[in-house]
């Protein structure tokens, strides 16, 4: 068997015509695309998944700041038909049902930025 020396040139690559690496070309490009695509699709989907809990957070926040202006539009009408404990009364459960609500908001600020 014949050894390869330094001075004897490294056997040339076959040639292949150009459309044939140019149309392989194409397809790699493709096939690269579309993969950036699918990843892009599960990347999107992850994090569409992980935002409905904070989501959920906003809703509960917002129905609770409702209720709150409920409870404080309840308390001051009481306030007005009995004077002064209605009113306390209806401060209190503002105070409560608004600290949740801040509570809850606050929750889900801090899950979407650790998300996003």
């Amino acid at each position: 068997m014949l050894k390869r020396t330094e001075a004897s040139p490294a056997p040339e690559p076959p040639h292949r015509p150009i459309g044939e690496i140019v149309g392989r070309l194409v397809d790699d490009g493709k096939a690269y695309a579309q993969a950036e695509l699918e990843l892009a699709k599960a990347i999107a989907s992850a994090k569409g998944k992980a935002l409905i809990l904070p989501g959920l957070l906003f809703v509960a926040a917002i129905l609770l700041a409702i209720t709150s202006l409920s409870a404080l539009a309840i308390g001051l009408f009481f306030a007005l038909y009995a004077m002064m404990p209605a009113l306390l009364a209806g401060l209190l459960a503002f105070a409560i049902l608004a600290g949740l609500a801040a509570l809850l908001g606050w929750l889900g600020v801090i899950r979407v930025r650790t998300i996003l």
